[in-house]
């Protein structure tokens, strides 16, 4: 006998993503102010080295958040594919990769960090590197991590833009969210275009953190209250 299973409901759905949403913020903020934040300096290994040393179980909850963040995220997507395909299936699925492909390039970049751990381990084959070798491609491991984020970026850029895009389309809340959202989404590009391209980043990188954080935190703040209270309570199951 075979037992039918229920499609997911739109509101069920706003509801996932609400929580999700929720989830990566708070494991997000944890793992950014513990590892990102706490342990790592830009630029010095050896600082960098000794910090990770001191503080290995630290900086092993931080990359057990990222991992939680990064399996949140391919819920989320989904989640958010299901509450806006009856929109337009075709645009919420390429919403739904675009945040996809982010949240793969986030676990490659997760990588890294077991790598850094890795080289910092102590284990005997280490030997054929000195300390200051090992120190630099534990720094080097760290900066591959923020790499391959930042890359993951563009793509979950390009997923606000399109996601704001179904917002101010859809009717189902105010106009300004998706617009916000498309503020956010583009800043996020720019930044990474910006670090590619300007060779002096690193004197207007505080102006380009204000330029992606307030949008930023704005529209998914704003937007994680309207899936957690509204979302999905004006929407059509989608047709079979």
């Amino acid at each position: 006998m075979t037992t039918t299973i229920p499609d997911v409901t739109p509101r069920r759905a706003a509801l996932i993503a609400g929580v999700g949403y929720v989830a990566i913020f708070v494991f997000a903020l944890f793992a950014n102010f513990v590892v990102i934040g706490g342990l790592l300096e830009s630029g010095d290994a050896a600082a960098t080295a000794k910090n990770i040393a001191e503080s290995e179980g630290m900086f092993r909850a931080g990359l057990v958040a990222f991992t939680i963040v990064f399996v949140v995220d391919v819920v989320v997507a989904w989640a958010l594919y299901i509450l806006f395909r009856s929109l337009s299936r075709d645009l919420s699925l390429l919403t739904a990769w675009f945040r996809l492909v982010y949240t793969v390039l986030l676990g490659v970049a997760l990588i890294f960090f077991f790598v850094a751990l890795q080289l910092l381990s102590g284990a005997d084959y280490l030997g054929a590197f000195g300390p200051g070798q090992v120190d630099a491609h534990a720094l080097l491991a760290v900066d591959a991590f923020n790499y391959a984020w930042l890359i993951g970026l563009v793509c979950f850029g390009f997923h606000l833009i399109l996601l704001g895009y179904l917002v101010v389309n859809s009717g189902w809340t105010a106009r300004a969210l998706g617009y916000v959202l498309m503020v956010a989404g583009a800043a996020y590009i720019i930044d990474t275009l910006a670090r590619a391209v300007l060779s002096d980043y690193s004197d207007v990188e505080n102006l380009f953190l204000a330029i992606v954080a307030i949008p930023s935190v704005i529209g998914e703040l704003w937007f994680t209250l309207w899936l957690l209270l509204r979302g999905g309570k004006a929407v059509e199951p989608a047709a079979a």
